[in-house]
């Protein structure tokens, strides 16, 4: 089933009511109102697994993908998703062979991938991060969505990252080298890519969504050329047959990433063609510039304003 936007679940956001037009105010809701209207149920959701090698693995539940390496050196996931689903994600690491979690790496700051830093950091978990992941954790913010808004509200210093790092870090573990690398402003201003040599694998987080359009987090320092940036920088550091994790969707080749980098500087130049034109928002909005891509990333209105996103993006930098 294909869903769309930065949160993805068992269902669709085709289920949201969005609005008439992404102009609309809309209120800062709190989380148990996000969950209610992305209808996320942590009761009934399953945590599903797919293997990528004998010692890496994804989790599939309510919110970000997990990647887990498992080894002797014992458990480091990317991601978390909610303390709510802390206890099956535990159960579902144990079925694979591995014990407690030793290291937690953040892809960036927003709660469906970093809330679980709530169950986490007090149950001993080392947690890693950009250093401006960690900053944005640490203040909390409005995530506006454009068909909705979310007030994150700061973590505890026991849920915030105990390592940070500015431009790369690397770490081995489970006998292989994992590079932690930021490249540029993206979906935030603190992204990592977290490159696992030895499984020629990497999570991108939700700089690469492959459930539908990206979600930009532009009033929070989200850039589209950013995005652009990261996604070639990270490509470029992988091999052609590398296995590549989004934040959200099905894992993935260098393929569907190449896809994707192509279709985000396809978008951006028309939607720059059009603010120098002198085209407003709503006319570029209206546009239907993403016609063509229908088929691979879904209905562009029922996104979290992939288009309004890019256009706040660059209409920052004039």
């Amino acid at each position: 089933m294909k869903s769309t936007g930065m949160f993805v679940t068992l269902v669709t956001l085709a289920t949201i009511v969005v609005p008439a037009t992404h102009a609309v105010e809309n209120p800062v809701l709190s989380l148990d109102q996000v969950l209610e209207q992305f209808q996320w149920d942590f009761e009934s959701t399953a945590i599903r697994t797919e293997k990528v090698t004998d010692s890496l693995y994804v989790l599939f539940g309510v919110g970000g993908n997990i990647a887990v390496s498992i080894g002797s050196d014992g458990v480091l996931v990317v991601d978390n998703q909610f303390p709510e689903m802390y206890g099956k994600i535990k159960q579902a690491i144990q079925a694979l062979g591995g014990d407690r979690i030793d290291y937690a790496v953040n892809t960036h700051w927003h709660f469906d991938h970093a809330q679980g830093n709530l169950a986490m950091g007090p149950d001993g978990v080392n947690i890693v991060a950009h250093q401006n992941a960690r900053e944005d954790m640490k203040s909390g913010g409005v995530i506006n969505m454009v068909i909705a808004k979310h007030g994150q509200k700061p973590y505890p210093s026991n849920a915030l990252p105990v390592i940070t790092y500015a431009d790369g870090m690397h770490m081995y573990f489970n006998d292989e080298q994992i590079d932690l690398m930021h490249f540029s402003p993206a979906h935030t201003t603190g992204d990592t890519a977290i490159i696992f040599r030895g499984s020629n694998a990497v999570h991108l987080g939700d700089v690469f969504n492959n459930s539908g359009y990206p979600f930009i987090d532009a009033d929070s320092g989200g850039d589209i050329d950013g995005m652009i940036e990261f996604c070639q920088s990270t490509l470029d550091q992988i091999p052609a047959n590398a296995t590549v994790i989004p934040g959200h969707g099905e894992i993935t080749d260098t393929d569907a990433l190449k896809a994707y980098i192509s279709m985000l500087r396809t978008v951006r130049g028309r939607v720059a063609k059009m603010m120098s034109q002198g085209k407003s928002l709503e006319e570029i909005e209206a546009a239907n510039l993403t016609a063509e891509y229908t088929d691979a990333y879904g209905d562009e209105s029922a996104s979290l304003g992939f288009v309004n996103r890019i256009y706040t993006s660059l209409a920052k930098k004039n």
